[in-house]
């Protein structure tokens, strides 16, 4: 009895201490928000110049949100729309075009199949000098947006440019659908393969009727590209789980400060794709939903992960209504894989003495189970069963590309050649390649090559500690070779530069898919999951961690890897 006693006691002190505190924080929001309510009126009413007031407090809001992470933002009324299309809805009023900006001049820079741009003959290349009368020169993007954007049905006037002739042309606004899954299919060799660029709405049906399409094909196994996908809508990543494993599996537990957003996610209906032998791709730029799906699959000993080392994103988000029809985005909690890691990788509560967010140390992560009993581990992202090495574009590859080099020459390639190869097939001749370099002559793409900016700030160093003197000669000597070296990086660098520029011309033929088949002839990541899902015992070696897939020490360490003729 006293026991009891003793226990209710306890339960009053706890319940008590938690009303104090919340109190506490209520009254130090009320005060906080006097005084920033009287700052604000004084600072409007007195201030020597005139203020704009809505500059000042979304002035304000972004400097309060800045110190927390790049995740919670604001979002007034007049970005609402831009907001669910990036984050919600994949449908919008409009022409299916996009646009790019070039030396002070707007140019199309790609059309979607099917839609009003496409069946007008709307052309990557074109010119858009006005809309709907309206002078697009020193508009910004937004802007733009909002005049080719509307309801479905409306019209919209164009004049363009095009090879210097000036037409017109009257566009009737369709809904634009933009799919999660921009491309699914089967590889030569009976594989599955389904690319999910989102985790918007529908995501999850979209991945389900392309799989259930290409089940009816008996393919031997599947494969699910995340590679390019930054996330989305966390219950949609459930959903997909859901398309592999057991009713009643956990997926993912959210955990946040306020209690009421600790939640736990689990498979909510019988699986589509027990039996499939799976693979996910992972890189970089794979984040959130994208690694709620890899890691959890993982954890599951579901599927085998291939690529690289995912962005590192375990925050949740939740919208809020403001009043004046704004919302704010909230980062509400961490979440959770089934072994229990997280898999965040900067660490936003603490920052350097320079205020630059600090990244969790592979050293310190923790080692968690599998359900076979594999060892994963928590912080920096998911890391694959089998590694598949990338590299980073040259600087040449990228200079070239942020002077629209390439998007020049596709569009010339297209006014010259009428067809091309199928784009499962196509590649640049020699001769094309020659053409482009050809191109390029009296054209500025200077860079700045690696080695170039380390001899930079070793000169830098040098001259700072009084050294330069004794190290200039050298200094120049390499810089000199290192400039003759820059001549040859069109030879060197030429595969690299080939595969981006066929990407480009493929685009104007056979749009976004097009480009989808064509890279996988250089795709190191689908040979290596073709290879697993082309042998049984591969892929039961890597799901038990046996022979050379074993999993050793952290992620710091070796940690799978496949060998094949591609790597």
């Amino acid at each position: 009895m006293k026991q009891y006693k003793l226990a209710a006691v306890f339960a009053l002190i706890a319940f008590a201490s938690l009303t104090w505190s919340f109190k506490e924080d209520l009254f130090q929001v009320s005060k906080n928000l006097d005084i920033f309510a009287s700052l604000y009126k004084e600072i409007n009413i007195n201030y020597v110049e005139e203020t704009n007031p809505s500059d000042l407090m979304r002035n304000s809001i972004d400097a309060m949100l800045e110190n927390l992470d790049p995740y919670t933002e604001y979002i007034p009324e007049s970005e609402i729309e831009d907001y669910k299309l990036k984050y919600v809805s994949t449908q919008y009023g409009g022409i299916g075009a996009s646009t790019v900006s070039i030396e002070g001049k707007l140019f199309v820079n790609e059309v979607v199949e099917g839609y009003p741009a496409d069946k007008q003959d709307v052309k990557p290349g074109d010119q858009l000098v006005k809309i709907n009368g309206n002078e697009v020169k020193g508009k910004d993007r937004n802007q733009i947006s909002q005049l080719l954007r509307g309801p479905k049905g409306s019209t919209v006037d164009m004049l363009i440019i095009r090879d210097g002739s000036v037409i017109t042309k009257k566009l009737v606004r369709d809904e634009i659908k933009q799919p999660n899954v921009p491309y699914s299919g089967m590889t030569e060799d009976n594989i599955a393969y389904i690319r999910l660029d989102k985790f918007l709405e529908n995501s999850a049906q979209e991945v389900k009727d392309a799989a259930i399409a290409l089940n009816k094909q008996q393919p031997k196994g599947m494969i699910l590209d995340l590679r390019y996908n930054g996330g989305g809508i966390l219950q949609e990543a459930v959903k997909i789980v859901n398309l592999f494993v057991n009713r009643d599996v956990l997926v993912v537990t959210q955990k946040g400060r306020n209690p009421q957003k600790t939640i736990v996610y689990k498979t909510m209906t019988e699986p589509l794709l027990l039996k499939m032998p799976l693979v996910v791709l992972v890189g970089g730029s794979s984040a959130s939903a994208s690694e709620i799906v890899a890691g959890s699959l993982q954890d599951l000993d579901r599927a085998i992960i291939v690529g690289q080392r995912s962005f590192g994103k375990g925050l949740v988000q939740q919208t809020f209504n403001l009043p004046y029809n704004s919302l704010v985005k909230v980062t509400v909690a961490k979440y959770y894989t089934p072994s229990g890691r997280c898999i965040q990788a900067l660490d936003y509560a603490h920052k350097d003495a320079n205020g630059k967010t600090l990244k969790f140390a592979d050293s310190l992560s923790h080692k968690f189970n599998t359900s076979a009993g594999r060892s994963v581990y928590d912080g920096n992202g998911v890391y694959p069963d089998v590694v598949v090495n990338s590299s980073r574009p040259s600087p040449i590859t990228m200079s070239i590309m942020s002077k629209n080099l390439f998007f020049d020459y596709a569009n010339d390639y297209k006014k010259k050649n009428k067809t091309i190869a199928p784009a499962g097939n196509f590649q640049l001749t020699d001769n094309d390649y020659n053409q482009f370099v050809a191109s390029l002559a009296g054209k500025d793409y200077s860079y700045a090559s690696r080695t170039e900016r380390l001899l930079s700030d070793l000169r830098d160093e040098a001259e700072k500690e009084n050294k330069l003197g004794v190290v200039k000669v050298d200094l120049d000597d390499l810089k000199d070779k290192m400039l003759g070296a820059k001549k040859t990086d069109l030879i060197t660098y030429k595969a690299e530069i080939k595969r981006v520029l066929e990407t480009q011309i493929v685009s104007r033929y056979y749009y976004e898919k097009g480009k989808v088949i064509q890279a996988f002839q250089y795709d190191k990541e689908l040979q290596a999951a073709k290879a697993l899902l082309g042998s049984s015992t591969k892929m039961l070696a890597v799901l038990k961690g046996e022979g050379e897939y074993k999993t050793i020490g952290s992620p710091t360490k070796t940690i799978a890897a496949i060998t094949t003729a591609e790597n």
